[in-house]
């Protein structure tokens, strides 16, 4: 993963010494980056979300439904 192998390179070499005004550019673009990749993850694992009653019941969130029709992966078991 050469984003984060980056992001922690930068953050070992601030610790050290002072960031070029480049380096801090790009650091806070990387670490832009990674955050919308994780939150991406967060979405996509939270449309695959189905809950369950202790009845059996699915008793998911309509907002999950919306979601997953939005993102086009809408599945109806």
């Amino acid at each position: 993963m050469k984003l984060l192998d980056r992001i922690n390179h930068l953050a070992n070499k601030e610790k050290l010494q002072p960031l070029t005004v480049e380096e801090k550019q790009e650091q806070h673009t990387l670490r832009q980056e990674y955050l919308q990749m994780i939150r991406g993850q967060v979405v996509n694992t939270f449309s695959a979300l189905k809950v369950v009653d202790p009845l059996g019941e699915d008793v998911t969130p309509d907002k999950v439904y919306k979601l997953r029709e939005e993102m086009g992966t809408l599945n109806l078991d």
